[in-house]
């Protein structure tokens, strides 16, 4: 692997963690930095919508307030990289935590994967197209 490979695996790998706490601490500017101006982001599989850099960061500044705590955790990303695009595969498990009408705290387990098309720019590498694929559905906890 050439040191070029190697430093493009690493900033893709960086860019995946940008996403992730972008999200977790609703700096949803932040994604700017994450998505190609022309991004498509599909998380229709998982109850989300399809759209654009700005749709998406308006349907999460609406929605994510509605569970109290979340994280994103991500792992053994496949990232293939071909030149200046690259495709990647990277395992999502996602905890969300919602205070229920009686007060008591619910948690929804969500297991997914990230397929993602990846484009070096100008700015560093961002993601073109993001499609969340489902591995499980979210699953209900009461405490």
């Amino acid at each position: 692997m050439s040191l070029t490979e190697i430093s493009d695996r690493l900033e893709i790998q960086d860019l995946l963690v940008d996403y992730c706490h972008a999200v977790d601490t609703r700096s949803w500017d932040a994604l700017d930095d994450v998505f190609t101006t022309d991004a498509v982001i599909d998380y229709t599989e998982m109850g989300g919508t399809r759209g654009t850099v700005a749709e998406t960061k308006k349907f999460l500044a609406e929605v994510m307030p509605l569970f109290s705590g979340f994280q994103h955790m991500i792992s053994t990303s496949k990232v293939v990289v071909d030149g200046d695009t690259a495709t990647g595969k990277t395992i999502c498990h996602n905890p969300m935590l919602r205070t229920a009408d009686d007060g008591s705290t619910q948690v929804f387990l969500c297991g997914l994967w990230y397929r993602d098309a990846f484009v070096r720019t100008p700015a560093g590498w961002r993601i073109q197209a993001r499609h969340e694929e489902r591995c499980y559905l979210p699953t209900l906890l009461g405490t």
